[in-house]
């Protein structure tokens, strides 16, 4: 019998999380999965993030992965980005050092 992992609960916990993030700075999917007590679920994160249009507005621009790298088919997530003032190393990358969001968990 398969389990059913996304449910609604798990879902709105993750966007909560996001919701969490301060204007001008990111967090990653593995940072989000363990802030939510699974940490090897960054993909899981990644899939419920793709679908946050369908619960709300949420600021799902401030993820991006473990380099900075942007969400490939997220248009607009560059342009969002550089208007809280987040500074990119390249057209693809945040500087994550320095925007970084900084929390009691480490990942």
């Amino acid at each position: 019998m398969a389990i059913k992992i996304l449910t609604e609960d798990l879902i709105y916990e993750v966007l909560s999380v996001v919701t969490e993030i301060p204007v001008g700075k990111v967090a990653t999917y593995g940072q989000i999965a363990a802030l939510i007590n699974r940490p090897k679920n960054a993909r899981l994160v990644g899939k419920i993030l793709s679908m946050s249009e369908y619960y709300g507005n949420f600021p799902c621009h401030r993820v991006v992965n473990a380099a900075g790298r942007l969400a490939p088919h997220f248009v607009n997530q560059r342009m969002l980005l550089m208007n809280e003032g987040v500074i990119f190393k390249d057209a693809d990358h945040v500087d994550i050092k320095r925007h970084r969001w900084v929390t009691d968990i480490e990942y």
